[in-house]
């Protein structure tokens, strides 16, 4: 159970980064920036790095590494 807060840490950190890029770079593709449109995309990010980094943690942790 101690790998949920570190992978939460993990996914918290990468959510404002993701959600600043995703905010800053849609104009860079003729998009139009909008928090709504940057914080649905960040949101799916988030969960998918969540998940991700806490299968990996406890996949190495199950595996002895």
């Amino acid at each position: 159970m101690k790998s949920i807060p570190e992978a939460l840490c993990n996914a918290v950190v990468g959510l404002v980064v993701s959600w600043a890029i995703t905010f800053y770079a849609l104009p860079l593709w003729g998009l139009t920036p909008s928090a709504s449109a940057s914080l649905g995309i960040t949101a799916c990010y988030f969960v998918v790095s969540f998940a991700r980094s806490w299968a990996i943690r406890e996949a190495f942790r199950k595996w002895g590494s």
